[in-house]
């Protein structure tokens, strides 16, 4: 089986996070969902679980982070191309989010931009270069 990642986020408005996820391309996994938290899926090994405060809170004795006036992540998700880094920002901008609240940058060979979910999350669609990638060294030991 293939190691998964589920990116827990704390919401103030669980349906407003729904729509918003969805209008980005995810899609609601009923089944690990209810009226307190809800799973988001962008692939078969990568989903987001947004959870009310209560229901975040229940897994951790730590403050809530506001996540408008803290950075507590920054989350990057690759794309297969830099259209639909742009087509993703440009849905989130459209579905409530904030757009480019970092400059987008563009290495030729990695171009990437980011938005902000309504909570405040950080979100960097991102695109690189398979043949680049390939190439380079570097990367490869890394």
């Amino acid at each position: 089986m293939a190691q998964m990642i589920f990116v827990n986020l704390p919401v103030a408005d669980l349906d407003r996070s729904i729509a918003f996820y969805e209008a980005i391309g995810a899609r609601r996994n009923p089944q690990f969902s209810d009226d307190t938290a809800a799973c988001m899926v962008f692939s078969d090994t990568i989903h987001v679980m947004i959870l009310t405060h209560a229901k975040f809170g229940a897994f951790t004795p730590k403050t809530i982070a506001d996540a408008r006036a803290t950075s507590e992540v920054l989350i990057a998700l690759s794309t297969d191309s830099r259209s639909e880094v742009d087509a993703m920002v440009d849905a989130a901008a459209r579905a409530g989010g904030s757009a480019d609240p970092v400059p987008p940058q563009d290495h030729g060979f990695m171009y990437n931009r980011s938005f902000e979910d309504p909570d405040g999350h950080i979100w960097e669609p991102v695109w690189m270069d398979p043949a680049a990638v390939a190439g380079n060294e570097e990367t490869q030991a890394a």
